[in-house]
């Protein structure tokens, strides 16, 4: 019988902290940190073997697993092979990653594959949270995975619209937070922090016009007393010979 259904009052065990007991009474034996960091390496093990489990049934695609300095757990795959991991790592009985939380991109201009993408997952069944890395250039393709999450749709559409990122067989691949005819990818390092173009009302046409970008000289110039102008780094030429000239007549005094 099942025992939620039972009618008989069900015995309620009292559950006492032993680690609290302990330390009130001043014993040595057991401490709450020493709890914590058996757990924080408990924790830390358990990962090691499941990204050595990953590595070993898909040695083809698992370039390098690596656990950070937060105990969190990284793979990083070849790019042909993000479908399939992704695919494993979803329906395989030993992770069930069910939810793509986000993609994300990092942008490494000095890298030959510049764009490092992020895709952060979450195991409902195991309570676990792993990001899985993968890399492309400015004109190589990287498969979508909108086909095997629902929810990589619009985050594969914004890492294309901020990074650049190509993503092959996507089933809409447009911008989707960027203006209609917008310039450049805002979040790479070579894009400009002021842009290429400014939208204004005109007053004349009596609508918004975008215009390119222009600064006056007297605009770019701040004449402030700052700690950082301090730094010979900041001043003018004819600022630091005054400022040695000063110096050295100084020493000179003082011998």
């Amino acid at each position: 019988m099942n025992i939620l259904f039972q009618k008989t009052p069900i015995p309620i065990l009292r559950c006492f902290n032993f680690t609290n007991r302990l330390i009130r009474n001043g014993s040595s034996a057991i401490t709450k940190k020493d709890v914590k960091k058996e757990g924080k390496h408990a924790r830390r093990n358990q990962l090691k073997t499941f990204g050595k489990y990953v590595a070993e049934c898909i040695p083809k695609y698992v370039q390098k697993v690596h656990i950070t300095s937060t105990d969190e757990l990284d793979i990083m795959v070849v790019p042909d092979g993000i479908c399939c991991v992704m695919q494993f790592l979803k329906d395989h009985h030993n992770s069930q990653f069910e939810s793509l939380l986000d993609i994300t991109a990092i942008d490494v201009p000095n890298r030959i594959y510049r764009f490092e993408i992020i895709y952060i997952m979450l195991s409902y069944r195991f309570n676990s949270r792993i990001k899985v890395k993968t890399y492309a250039d400015e004109l190589t393709a990287v498969d979508s995975v909108s086909g095997i999450y629902n929810s990589a749709n619009w985050p594969e559409r914004e890492v294309y619209d901020l990074y650049g990122v190509l993503f092959a067989n996507h089933p809409d691949l447009r911008r989707i937070i960027t203006d209609y005819g917008f310039q450049g990818n805002p979040l790479r390092k070579d894009f400009p922090l002021s842009g290429y173009v400014e939208l204004r009302y005109d007053d004349e046409k009596k609508r918004v016009v975008c215009e390119p970008v222009e600064f006056a000289q007297e605009f770019r110039h701040f004449d402030l007393s700052v700690p950082w102008e301090q730094f010979y780094k900041y001043r003018t030429k004819q600022e630091a010979l005054e400022n040695t000239q000063i110096e050295d007549s100084k020493t000179k005094r003082k011998k």
